[in-house]
């Protein structure tokens, strides 16, 4: 955009152009005018896709044929460049408007594209269980859905304070031949002092180490406990359906069926509670009356199954 200084300059010698030759004069004016008229319907058009008005219509735009008669008959003695001056004023403004309406809306949609960016990763958030078990073809295929169901996105859990590092510290590891049964102990020590979390890395730890211990019944029962005590049902129920699945002889088979029966009363799935009761009891009568028979028996007081 040239300068009023230069406008100024380019008036005057446009002046002196009208003074040296009527004809040279008129041509310079009509190429000017023809050169401000293209400029201002490229204004106008601009103007229109900033500024639309509501239903597809828009507002009039700034700059007119009318507004510039209007400015002519209220200055009936400008001369021809004091008059493109003017019209150049106009012009100016409305470039001016238009690009601090551009930037608004440039810097609008960088918001709405943020936002748009933050909610695909949040809404991308749900996630489903890992490592879980696959269905089996008994009454407990029903479980699989309930089970491992997607959990809504947690916030991001903040670290450990000193004081609690300084607890788990004081943990010992067991220190044996069986570098197994050392895994699995410190996972019970961390449960049974109520550090779940931290039961919950070292069991996972376990039984993916040792798929084959002797221990492993043992420590996927456990890993859903420290999920089950610490609130998250959901989580938990896995390891007690996989557990339970892989050797239904196994040493804690039984507990985990009922501990799943457990989970899904926590997470208020009858239905699938009282499939896990029924199964516990015919798959384990003599435990269901013997060594979990008040587990057994608390579970089947909280729901109604038919």
């Amino acid at each position: 955009m040239t300068s009023r200084t230069g406008r100024a300059i380019l008036g005057v010698l446009a002046i002196v152009t009208v003074g040296a030759g009527a004809g040279p004069a008129l041509a310079q004016d009509g190429s000017a005018e023809a050169r401000l008229r293209k400029v201002e319907a490229e204004v106008r058009a601009l103007q229109r896709t900033v500024f639309p008005g509501p239903e597809g219509r828009f507002f009039q735009p700034e700059i007119s044929g009318s507004s510039q008669g209007q400015t002519t008959a209220a200055m009936p003695s400008t001369t021809a460049v004091t008059d493109i001056l003017a019209r150049l004023d106009a012009l100016e403004t409305q470039i001016q408007s238009l690009t601090a309406q551009t930037e608004n809306n440039t810097n609008a949609l960088s918001q709405l594209e943020t936002r748009l960016s933050a909610l695909e990763v949040t809404g991308g958030t749900t996630s489903g269980q890992g490592g879980g078990p696959t269905a089996s073809q008994d009454n407990l295929s029903a479980m699989t859905g309930g089970a491992s169901s997607a959990q809504t996105a947690q916030p991001p859990a903040a670290g450990p304070t000193a004081a609690r590092l300084a607890a788990v510290q004081e943990i010992a590891k067991p220190q044996t031949d069986d570098a197994g049964d050392d895994e699995y102990s410190y996972g019970f020590r961390l449960w049974d002092a109520g550090f779940y979390p931290e039961a919950q890395q070292q069991l996972t730890l376990f039984v993916e180490k040792y798929p084959d211990h002797w221990r492993t019944t043992y420590g996927r029962n456990l890993l859903g406990r420290a999920y089950l005590d610490a609130g998250k049902p959901a989580e938990a129920a896995p390891w007690f359906l996989k557990n339970y699945q892989a050797d239904k002889q196994a040493a804690r088979a039984p507990d985990s069926l009922l501990y799943l029966a457990e989970a899904m009363i926590a997470s208020k799935d009858t239905s699938r509670a009282c499939i896990a009761l029924a199964e516990f009891a015919d798959t384990y009568p003599a435990i269901a009356a013997g060594r979990l028979s008040d587990q057994y028996e608390g579970n089947r007081r909280k729901v109604s199954c038919n």
